[in-house]
């Protein structure tokens, strides 16, 4: 076998042939496009890396390419862990121990020789709405932005010595069956009170818009572990990455007295569309891309993001967005399905939510942790409270 570290052009192609070996003949899987993996690499367009590095190899045996992985750490995220924790991703490998023994070795040793002492994986170099963890359950097809992989890579992971850090549930609302008659009675409720207010986004407002989306965020989430403020670069590159498919209908705010209180982010499942395109943007592709989103190939959409600030989080604003956003939704007749994810085993809260609209959960995945020292006590994330405030 030959670990080769990607850096040229031959094995930046070696990389990307990797997955279509593994997934030949899995229509379940939708081939992401090249640029955006290749983006993930690139310090100039991944905030992430500012203050931290990237690796990534592939592993060639009998003249074939037969597994990859990259492993990459902050040192800004890394310390927020009991431990300094980098991460390992892009990992695709055949069904063989020793290669998938091989790929792990690699990213682990290189994170130790930086001072870090675990990894998480599969992870990805950035923010953890999108291919983030590792599918155990619902094998269906891939929708946009969550990871999908072969049944037998829960077997390499834990064979190797990863255990799980916390779960992952992602759950299917059938958007044609009607909601509970008292979630739309308090939506309404609260869509109408005086000093609340809602807007949906603008790209020709994206900058007031992102900064009340991180004031939300922070707001948010600044009590749970391992919480870091959002880096505002991080969702302007977003945004101006995921332009052609973000719809401003989908991503609503809510405000009281003009303070931002909680948003809604919900991005149409294009992997409808990428399943059709082999992981290419090029000038073909790209009329075959609008072609498809004209002619409503895309019956699904995704929430990948939902919050709200403590203050308002038992006052049914989050009802409110979806009774305002409903009202829009008639242009969008084809949409059946809605996939909210995901929502961790420790976060109740986004849980009941989920299951109050009609939610039935159809996936989940794992963020597995290996610590790099085999005595070292292993501890899961944490429960957030009910309560906590």
């Amino acid at each position: 076998m030959q670990l080769i570290e990607v850096k040229d052009k031959r094995s930046v192609k070696l990389f990307h042939k990797v997955p279509h070996l593994i997934y030949k003949g899995d229509e379940n899987w939708a081939c992401p496009l090249e640029v955006e993996v290749d983006n993930a690499f690139d310090k100039s367009k991944n905030s992430y890396l500012k203050d931290g590095d990237i690796i990534r190899w592939v592993l060639v045996k009998d003249d074939k390419p037969v597994g990859r992985i990259a492993a990459f750490y902050s040192e800004k995220k890394a310390h927020i862990n009991d431990q300094p924790t980098g991460g390992c991703g892009f990992f695709e490998c055949i069904n063989d121990k020793e290669c998938a023994f091989t790929l792990f070795d690699s990213a682990r040793e290189w994170l130790k020789e930086r001072g870090m002492e675990a990894m998480d994986g599969p992870v990805n170099p950035g923010e953890n709405y999108v291919n983030w963890g590792l599918l155990v359950d619902g094998f269906m097809p891939q929708g946009y932005g969550m990871p999908y992989n072969p049944i037998y890579y829960k077997e390499l992971f834990e064979a190797y010595g990863f255990k799980t850090y916390f779960e992952q549930y992602s759950y299917h609302l059938n958007y044609r069956k009607p909601f509970p008659e008292r979630f739309w009675k308090i939506a309404g409720w609260i869509a109408k009170k005086p000093g609340y207010s809602f807007k949906h986004f603008k790209f020709e407002e994206q900058d007031k818009f992102v900064d009340d989306f991180v004031s939300i965020y922070d707001e948010a989430w600044r009590f749970h572990d391992h919480y870091e403020p959002l880096d505002r670069k991080e969702i302007m590159n977003f945004i101006s990455s995921a332009k052609t498919i973000l719809e401003e209908e989908f991503i609503w705010f809510a405000y009281h007295n003009d303070k931002p209180i909680a948003l809604f982010v919900m991005v149409p499942d294009v992997n409808q569309i990428l399943r059709k395109l082999n992981g290419k943007m090029n000038a073909v592709n790209i009329l075959k891309f609008l072609y498809y989103k004209k002619t409503k190939t895309i019956t699904r959409t995704r929430i990948l993001i939902m919050g709200v600030v403590p203050q308002f989080q038992k006052s049914g604003v989050e009802s409110a967005i979806f009774w305002h956003m409903d009202k829009l939704m008639h242009k969008w007749p084809e949409i059946g399905e809605i996939e909210l994810s995901w929502a961790g085993d420790f976060n109740p809260k986004i849980i009941s939510l989920y299951q109050s609209v009609g939610g039935e959960q159809m996936k989940t995945h794992l963020t597995l942790r290996y610590l790099f020292d085999r005595n070292k006590e292993f501890k899961r994330v944490p429960i957030i409270s009910h309560d906590e405030k």
